[in-house]
């Protein structure tokens, strides 16, 4: 999976669990910053969340289990 896969992943993952639009979403999710496997070995990747309190405590609830899932992805 690479990033651009895992952000749609989330962002319709959201919509279909919250409601919304997938520009909001997408603004609340931000980029997906990929790192190193060297250095982050449990999961490669992370967000840099913005938006209300409830938008991204509804993501944070969501990344908990796609971290679980898919913990390493590929740049792209």
């Amino acid at each position: 999976m690479t990033a651009s896969d895992l952000e749609q992943l989330l962002i319709a993952r959201l919509i279909r669990e919250r409601g919304g639009t997938s520009q909001t979403w997408q603004r609340a999710l931000g980029k997906v910053i990929v790192r190193d496997t060297a250095t982050h070995a449990h999961y490669n990747w992370d967000l840099s969340l913005s938006g209300t309190d409830a938008l991204r405590a509804a993501i944070e609830r969501l990344l908990d289990e796609v971290r679980l899932e898919h913990s390493i992805v590929a740049a792209g």
